[in-house]
């Protein structure tokens, strides 16, 4: 079985000596009391709770996987799974950024991504039942009348209900204007849904009394394409008029999907037959209303891929320092043993840093990016809003992209360090390969937050967000220049910006003169954009080492692993750089 202790040290670098965090949460709308000591209160009973009661089945959990009974259309969970939401709910965690007045905590997301890395490292397929929950949650509370928020978001926020997100279709994938469910009106302001959707995460299990799905489909009158789509909110079990379970309604799951990883998490086929739903939001708008969801959800699989690879780092550097093999390259350095351990040879020191320089950096830049999240959402100044909504729109494509794309070289790696033995079931790192490759699918493949990056972000939102994040290196760049601790990483960070905010430039005005530059270039650009961002969080780590209060042990594995990144990680934008400039013409037509 494989190890995992919450990183609490490297969770409160990263919230206080890097991001000020404290400062910034309890001046926001009703942070008063957001203070550091209620925070790492959260954080440790978080880490309690996932190290004793969701990492011990992690593994069980993916050998057995979810059970389908074709004859009830039924979903039985893995074995601990029912248990462990029982105990999950009855401690508040299931309303822990909910508002209060629908029965949550009112934290702020900066703690919620934070508590979802620890309960997703615990054991990922179990953490997603309770992460769609949290997306339903947020579209009622963004679109849902009164009563609706009262009727369907209370009881998903006091862990009696979950819910789901119904978006895809056989037919329609990421081009959700090819939908067919049709929803056609009922009796009493309701409407009749009926289509299929496909790779529905927590469409039917058997952990909750009731599943709210939120389901995308067409109005009689609606207008074709993307434009035509409204959003319904579609239970499980009908409610009778005092709010209690009634009827089941006319939606079952027809199967459950047979994956390469995730399998304690049941991906359901669901049907909808004329099942009874409420119109949410406004006609047509649905697919308004459900982007609305996305930053958080895109936000919330980056938090997936970290997760994952930080894991995966625990269990292949415990492997290193307790496997014996062979001797180091300048001389035996454990005489007194057989062979030395794993960590004298310079290839797998090379693996483990790249690991810990892409775990410790994406955990900065998630938290980062989730700061900016709860500034947008409650900050008092609408102009800081504005700037921080900006932020988060541009590295919401990065968080997604790359850190799930790095998840994948991390997870590999670690496995790598094993040998022979981490191709072996018993392992357990084979696991966090298998479960770590769908994050790059999901919520929007790489490529669609490249493009999304590209096009969006950068060309038809004429790079609000990118400048305000230059502006921001370009200010650490300067307030720094002269820091000895610093100096090796400040020049090749200034440079990196200055040459990042030319090769958008370029990039930009060739796109103009031909649109296919776009496609061609998105994915290279991404990833440019992705080291470069990891470099200046990096800088910032090593900026907060030098005055922070943890060991100097700590201290200089920061130093360390920094002076990796830039030495055998940032380079790689070089590469890409060369892609970028390579052009469409390099992409011929494939017969």
């Amino acid at each position: 079985m494989t190890i995992y202790k919450a990183p609490l040290d490297d969770l409160r670098f990263a919230l206080y000596d890097v991001l000020n965090a404290e400062a910034t949460l309890t001046k926001l709308q009703g942070g008063e009391g957001h203070t550091r000591d209620l925070l790492d209160a959260v954080l440790e009973e978080a880490g309690r709770l996932s190290e004793a009661l969701l990492a011990p089945f992690n593994a069980s959990g993916d050998e057995e996987g979810c059970k389908y009974d074709k004859a009830a259309q039924t979903v039985t969970t893995p074995k601990g799974f029912k248990e462990a939401f029982k105990a999950f709910a009855e401690g508040g965690w299931t309303g822990l950024t909910q508002a209060e007045h629908f029965g949550g905590q009112a934290l702020p997301n900066t703690v919620g991504t934070a508590t979802t890395e620890i309960f997703q490292a615990g054991n990922l397929s179990w953490s997603l039942y309770p992460l769609l929950s949290e997306g339903a949650c947020h579209a009622m509370e963004l679109h849902g009348t009164e009563e609706q928020q009262n009727t369907y978001l209370k009881p998903i926020v006091e862990g009696r209900w979950t819910g789901t997100m119904c978006l895809t279709e056989p037919q329609a994938g990421s081009d959700l204007g090819l939908l067919k469910t049709r929803a056609e009106p009922g009796d009493n302001g309701s409407y009749k849904i009926t289509g299929t959707k496909i790779f529905i995460s927590a469409g039917e299990h058997d952990l909750a009394e009731n599943i709210i799905h939120l389901v995308l489909a067409r109005l009689p009158d609606a207008p074709a394409g993307s434009r035509g789509i409204s959003m319904f909110i579609v239970p499980k079990f009908k409610l009778n008029a005092d709010g209690s379970l009634g009827a089941r309604n006319t939606v079952v799951a027809s199967n459950i999907e047979h994956k390469m990883g995730l399998r304690g998490s049941a991906t359901c086929v669901m049907n909808f037959d004329a099942a009874e739903g409420y119109l949410i939001g406004q006609p047509h708008k649905g697919l308004a209303a459900m982007f609305t969801m996305m930053n958080a959800a895109r936000l919330g699989v980056g938090v997936q891929g970290l997760a994952l690879a930080e894991r995966a780092l625990q269990n292949s550097a415990n492997y290193a320092r307790e496997r014996l093999q062979g001797r180091a390259l300048s001389g035996p350095k454990f005489p007194d043993k057989a062979a030395d351990n794993l960590l004298v040879q310079p290839d797998v020191r090379r693996m483990l840093l790249t690991q810990r320089a892409i775990v410790e950096g994406s955990r900065a830049l998630l938290l980062y990016t989730s700061v900016q999240t709860d500034v947008e959402a409650r900050a008092t100044d609408e102009a800081t809003r504005k700037n921080a909504s900006e932020l988060v729109a541009f590295l919401i494509p990065i968080a997604k992209g790359l850190v799930t794309e790095l998840a994948q070289e991390s997870t590999k790696e670690a496995l790598q360090v094993y040998g022979g033995h981490g191709y072996i079931v018993e392992s357990g790192v084979e696991q966090f390969v298998r479960d770590a490759r769908i994050i790059t699918l999901y919520e929007g493949t790489t490529g669609i937050q490249a493009a999304d990056l590209l096009g969006r972000k950068i060309l038809q939102l004429q790079g609000a967000g990118f400048k305000l994040f230059l502006q921001e290196i370009q200010a650490f760049c300067q307030q720094h220049a002269k820091d000895p601790a610093l100096l090796p990483l400040i020049a090749p960070l200034a440079k990196t910006a200055k040459e990042w905010a030319d090769l958008t430039l370029a990039l930009a005005a060739r796109v103009q003169g031909n649109p296919e530059e776009l496609g061609a270039a998105a994915i290279d650009y991404l990833y440019y954009s992705g080291y470069a961002t990891l470099a200046y969080v990096w800088a910032r780590s090593v900026a907060a080492a030098n005055t922070s209060s943890q060991s100097e042990a700590f201290k200089q594995a920061k130093r360390d692993t920094a002076a990796f990144y830039f030495a055998r990680m940032l380079p790689r934008c070089l590469t890409h750089k060369a892609a970028i400039e390579a052009g469409v013409g390099t992409l011929p037509a494939i017969a």
